[in-house]
């Protein structure tokens, strides 16, 4: 791992909020992603499932916890099951964790071999009653791969078909979307790392450079940063492109008298930022450009000042929806006959702005959270409203990353990076 070592406190507290949630004589299982093959001997980097990360901070393959707060031997209220490492191990894939290590990483004072799994499991199982599975139900997940989780949850039911199955998703999405401080500071170290990406693209960007020149001066400031890279695929989207939302080809010329919408996140620790910036190749907007960046910039200023505890998720972007609907009356892209026409299930505002203007952030870019309920501080969303003209090959989106307060408006982890249309114009011109 390239971030400095995180104190095992956080994950100590971590579990004792999942612990506190379970039902009487209950254990929890939680996996390790697998390393994935691409073809021949190759694979792709490893990532680790953010749930066993979350609450154990091992940063590793092949490794299980197993919580069970009710066990007759306290020895085994936390266990953690690691692969055994060795000479050969250590030679060609550098060290894995040894039990002493995990125990300072982590907290957890029994820790296995793999080897003793089925022993061990089977021994805590013969005295529980109820086990909670780990189930991605994120309302975004794309399932078509099966996990080490999924291959898991198919062995546990043949081998164990008496026992009673909870789920631990509702709890991990309750306790993740509210942030500890040690898990805020990963994310503003992140969102810091972001910002000097920008401040250097700022610096290079000139008519005639490829996108992808863009994306490697990004990459290159995120890795001497110890970050592993992006917290998700960049966006690096000159002209026509910035008007398709997932455009991640990154691979066209940049060209005088464009805008480039930049959206990319450094990841820290397995913590993830998300951002975006537009700019202007030549370095300077046209009026129009500047209408219609101004208008965006309205918009996230007042949806910024919704973000409140009490308000729902759907009432929050209908409210934001009101907002862009008056620019972009003003912008004329829109008149009133399109809003006294529109379907109500497609208002007419969609037209220009298509998708969700805020989603959690965490462990994952789209963090898991509870979206059908309200809002509470200590809550992180991004904060992305856009609006995509194609006949006019302009796209603008801007996005920060926010945490919702108490009382007031929430605080902006990206306050340090140019917003104005003039500050990104002086930024560009320094």
């Amino acid at each position: 791992m390239k971030y400095h070592p995180i104190a095992s406190e956080l994950f100590i507290k971590n579990r004792k909020k999942f612990v506190e949630q379970m039902v009487p004589n209950s254990l929890a299982v939680f996996n390790s992603n697998d390393i994935y093959p691409i073809s021949s001997d190759s694979t792709i980097p490893f990532q680790q499932h953010r749930d066993i990360f979350y609450l154990s901070g091992v940063d590793q393959e092949e490794s299980i916890l197993v919580l069970f707060p009710n066990a007759s031997n306290p020895a085994q209220r936390e266990v953690l099951f690691l692969k055994e490492t060795d000479e050969h191990i250590a030679v060609w894939e550098g060290e894995k964790l040894t039990k002493e290590v995990a125990y300072e990483r982590t907290g957890v004072k029994t820790v296995y071999w793999l080897s003793q799994w089925e022993q061990v499991f089977n021994q805590m199982m013969a005295e529980a009653e109820i086990i909670y599975l780990n189930t991605n139900e994120h309302l975004r997940a794309n399932t078509e791969v099966q996990t080490r989780e999924d291959r898991f949850i198919e062995w546990v039911k043949k081998q164990y078909p008496a026992h009673q199955v909870k789920k631990s998703a509702p709890i991990l999405h309750r306790l993740r979307s509210l942030k500890e401080p040690e898990e805020v500071a990963l994310m503003q170290n992140a969102c810091n790392i972001t910002a000097q990406a920008l401040d250097r693209v700022f610096k290079f960007i000139r008519p005639g450079v490829w996108e992808y020149e863009i994306e490697a001066e990004i990459i290159h400031e995120f890795i001497r940063n110890r970050s592993k890279g992006f917290a998700y695929t960049p966006i690096i989207a000159s002209g026509y492109n910035a008007c398709v939302l997932h455009y991640i080809q990154n691979n066209a010329q940049c060209k005088d008298g464009d805008v480039i919408l930049m959206d990319f996140g450094a990841e820290y620790a397995n913590y993830a930022s998300d951002q975006t910036r537009c700019v202007p190749v030549n370095g300077k907007f046209t009026p129009r450009q500047k209408a219609v960046y101004n208008a965006v910039l309205n918009v996230k200023k007042s949806a910024e000042k919704l973000l409140k505890p009490g308000i729902t998720i759907p009432e929050y972007h209908k409210e934001v929806g009101h907002l862009m609907e008056k620019e972009l009356l003003d912008l004329k892209l829109i008149d009133k006959t399109d809003i006294k026409n529109q379907n109500p299930e497609w208002p007419a505002y969609k037209k220009y702005f298509m998708h969700g203007t805020s989603h959690f952030i965490g462990l994952d870019t789209h963090d898991a959270g509870l979206y059908h309920e309200p809002i509470q501080a200590g809550m992180i969303f991004t904060c992305e409203p856009g609006i995509y003209i194609p006949q006019e090959n302009l796209g603008i989106r801007l996005e920060d990353d926010l945490i919702v307060q108490e009382n007031g408006e929430p605080i902006n982890m990206m306050a340090n990076i140019p917003l104005e249309a003039e500050a990104i114009e002086e930024a560009m011109n320094s």
